[in-house]
C-alpha cells in the first residue's frame, strides 16, 4: 500500500481544525470533541445545545461539496478495506472514545493545547496504537 505524502492539504486541514477549536472555545467556551459533539447532537440537552452542534456538523460534512464547487471535480475517496471491517473500525474506536473519554480531537488537538496530563497520555496512547497496528497491518499481517 502506498502513502501519498501530502503537506500542504494536511497543513490546510491541520490549520482549519485548529481555527475551528478556537472558534468555539471563544464563543461557546466548548471543547473541540468530535464524538462528544456528535453524541451530544444525537441526544442533545437542550435546543441551543442542539443548534450549535448540527451548524458544526454541517460544516463538516460539507466539505466535498465546498471542494466540488471550488474544483469542479467530486474528491477520491479510496478505502483499502472492505465494508464490514471499516464497520469494525468505527466499533472499536467507539469503545475507544467511550473508554478513552473523548477522542483525538478533543484530547489531541483541545486537551495537548491546555498541557492537560489526561489529555497527553491519551494522544500517546492513541499514537502509539496506531504505530503497532499500522507495522502489524503492514509487515506482519502484509496489508
Amino acid at each position: 500500500m502506498e502513502t501519498e505524502f501530502t503537506p500542504l492539504a494536511s497543513l490546510g486541514g491541520g490549520l482549519l481544525i485548529g481555527l475551528a477549536a478556537v472558534m468555539l472555545m471563544t464563543t461557546l467556551g466548548r471543547i473541540f470533541g468530535a464524538t462528544g459533539i456528535l453524541a451530544g447532537f444525537i441526544q442533545p440537552d437542550s435546543s441551543p445545545e442542539f443548534s450549535w452542534r448540527a451548524a458544526l456538523l454541517a460544516g463538516m460534512v460539507s466539505g466535498p461539496a465546498l471542494y466540488m464547487a471550488i474544483t469542479g471535480n467530486w474528491p477520491t475517496i479510496e478505502v483499502p478495506v472492505s465494508t464490514p471491517l471499516l464497520a469494525l473500525g468505527g466499533l472499536i474506536v467507539g469503545l475507544g472514545v467511550t473508554y478513552g473519554a473523548g477522542c483525538t480531537s478533543g484530547h489531541g488537538v483541545c486537551g495537548m493545547a491546555r498541557l492537560s496530563p489526561r489529555s497527553i497520555v491519551a494522544t500517546l496512547t492513541f499514537m502509539a496504537g496506531t504505530a503497532v497496528t499500522v507495522f502489524v497491518i503492514r509487515h506482519v499481517i502484509g496489508g
